[in-house]
Protein backbone atom coordinates (compact mmCIF):
# COMPACT_ATOMS: atom_id res chain seq x y z
CA UNK A 1 0.00 0.00 0.00
CA UNK A 2 2.54 2.64 0.75
CA UNK A 3 4.36 1.93 -2.98
CA UNK A 4 4.50 4.57 -5.14
CA UNK A 5 4.14 4.16 -8.66
CA UNK A 6 6.53 4.52 -10.95
CA UNK A 7 6.58 5.86 -14.76
CA UNK A 8 8.81 5.31 -17.86
CA UNK A 9 7.53 8.65 -19.39
CA UNK A 10 8.25 12.14 -18.39
CA UNK A 11 6.24 13.60 -16.10
CA UNK A 12 2.85 15.21 -17.05
CA UNK A 13 3.87 18.91 -16.44
CA UNK A 14 7.24 17.88 -18.60
CA UNK A 15 5.32 16.83 -21.26
CA UNK A 16 2.69 19.77 -21.11
CA UNK A 17 5.68 21.84 -21.33
CA UNK A 18 7.27 20.08 -24.04
CA UNK A 19 4.06 20.66 -26.12
CA UNK A 20 3.47 24.35 -25.70
CA UNK A 21 6.71 25.08 -26.83
CA UNK A 22 6.36 23.11 -30.19
CA UNK A 23 2.79 25.38 -30.45
CA UNK A 24 4.52 27.90 -29.91
CA UNK A 25 7.70 27.33 -32.21
CA UNK A 26 4.74 26.48 -34.78
CA UNK A 27 2.61 29.55 -34.23
CA UNK A 28 5.66 31.81 -34.40
CA UNK A 29 6.84 29.94 -38.40
CA UNK A 30 3.11 30.40 -39.53
CA UNK A 31 2.99 34.28 -38.29
CA UNK A 32 6.38 34.65 -40.42
CA UNK A 33 5.02 32.85 -43.36
CA UNK A 34 1.74 35.01 -43.04
CA UNK A 35 4.38 38.18 -42.70
CA UNK A 36 6.28 36.95 -45.87
CA UNK A 37 3.17 36.34 -47.91
CA UNK A 38 4.02 32.69 -48.58
CA UNK A 39 0.76 31.57 -46.56
CA UNK A 40 -2.33 33.88 -46.28
CA UNK A 41 -4.84 34.41 -43.94
CA UNK A 42 -7.62 33.39 -45.63
CA UNK A 43 -5.85 29.91 -46.26
CA UNK A 44 -5.30 29.66 -42.10
CA UNK A 45 -8.88 30.66 -41.69
CA UNK A 46 -10.36 27.94 -43.80
CA UNK A 47 -7.86 25.58 -43.07
CA UNK A 48 -7.10 26.22 -39.77
CA UNK A 49 -4.15 23.80 -39.33
CA UNK A 50 -3.28 22.42 -35.64
CA UNK A 51 -1.12 25.38 -34.70
CA UNK A 52 -4.08 27.26 -35.27
CA UNK A 53 -6.46 25.96 -33.49
CA UNK A 54 -6.53 27.52 -30.36
CA UNK A 55 -4.87 30.75 -31.66
CA UNK A 56 -6.69 34.03 -31.69
CA UNK A 57 -7.76 35.95 -34.55
CA UNK A 58 -6.31 38.90 -33.52
CA UNK A 59 -2.99 37.61 -33.41
CA UNK A 60 -3.42 35.95 -36.88
CA UNK A 61 -4.30 38.94 -38.68
CA UNK A 62 -1.97 41.48 -36.73
CA UNK A 63 0.53 39.28 -38.35
CA UNK A 64 -0.05 40.79 -41.39
CA UNK A 65 1.92 43.81 -42.89
CA UNK A 66 0.34 47.05 -42.26
CA UNK A 67 -2.28 45.35 -39.68
CA UNK A 68 -2.67 47.06 -36.38
CA UNK A 69 -5.39 46.59 -33.52
CA UNK A 70 -7.23 49.12 -34.89
CA UNK A 71 -7.45 47.47 -38.31
CA UNK A 72 -8.14 44.26 -36.76
CA UNK A 73 -11.13 45.70 -34.54
CA UNK A 74 -12.80 47.23 -37.07
CA UNK A 75 -12.66 44.04 -39.48
CA UNK A 76 -13.70 41.47 -36.46
CA UNK A 77 -16.06 44.06 -35.05
CA UNK A 78 -18.13 44.74 -38.58
CA UNK A 79 -18.82 40.78 -38.47
CA UNK A 80 -19.39 40.72 -35.02
CA UNK A 81 -16.67 38.51 -34.13
CA UNK A 82 -14.53 39.09 -31.06
CA UNK A 83 -11.10 39.41 -30.84
CA UNK A 84 -9.68 36.78 -28.60
CA UNK A 85 -12.09 33.90 -30.77
CA UNK A 86 -9.85 31.37 -31.12
CA UNK A 87 -9.48 30.15 -34.87
CA UNK A 88 -10.55 26.66 -33.94
CA UNK A 89 -13.73 27.90 -32.52
CA UNK A 90 -15.03 29.41 -35.45
CA UNK A 91 -17.62 27.90 -37.59
CA UNK A 92 -18.01 27.08 -41.29
CA UNK A 93 -19.95 30.17 -41.50
CA UNK A 94 -17.96 32.29 -40.06
CA UNK A 95 -14.91 31.14 -41.29
CA UNK A 96 -16.26 31.42 -44.95
CA UNK A 97 -17.40 35.50 -44.00
CA UNK A 98 -14.30 36.09 -42.79
CA UNK A 99 -12.05 35.27 -45.65
CA UNK A 100 -14.72 36.74 -47.86
CA UNK A 101 -14.86 39.62 -46.25
CA UNK A 102 -10.61 39.68 -46.71
CA UNK A 103 -10.78 38.82 -49.75
CA UNK A 104 -13.31 41.32 -50.83
CA UNK A 105 -11.21 44.73 -48.99
CA UNK A 106 -8.42 43.03 -51.07
CA UNK A 107 -6.25 42.85 -47.57
CA UNK A 108 -5.62 39.32 -49.15
CA UNK A 109 -2.78 38.88 -51.11
CA UNK A 110 -2.61 35.77 -53.70
CA UNK A 111 -0.17 33.23 -53.22
CA UNK A 112 0.49 33.59 -56.53
CA UNK A 113 -0.44 36.29 -58.86
CA UNK A 114 -0.46 35.18 -62.87
CA UNK A 115 0.36 36.93 -65.64
CA UNK A 116 -1.36 36.45 -68.64
CA UNK A 117 1.72 36.31 -70.73
CA UNK A 118 5.76 35.11 -69.93
CA UNK A 119 8.40 37.23 -69.90
CA UNK A 120 9.66 36.29 -74.00
CA UNK A 121 6.60 36.61 -75.31
CA UNK A 122 6.52 40.27 -73.58
CA UNK A 123 9.52 40.89 -75.76
CA UNK A 124 8.80 39.62 -78.54
CA UNK A 125 7.07 42.38 -81.09
CA UNK A 126 3.94 41.89 -82.92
Amino acid sequence: MGGTATSDAAPQHLRALEQANRVRLARAELKRQVASQTTTVTDVVLDCPWEAESMELSDLLMSQRRWGRARCRRVLLSLGLPENKQIGTLTDRQRRVLAATLAERGDVTPHHVETPFSRDEALVPA
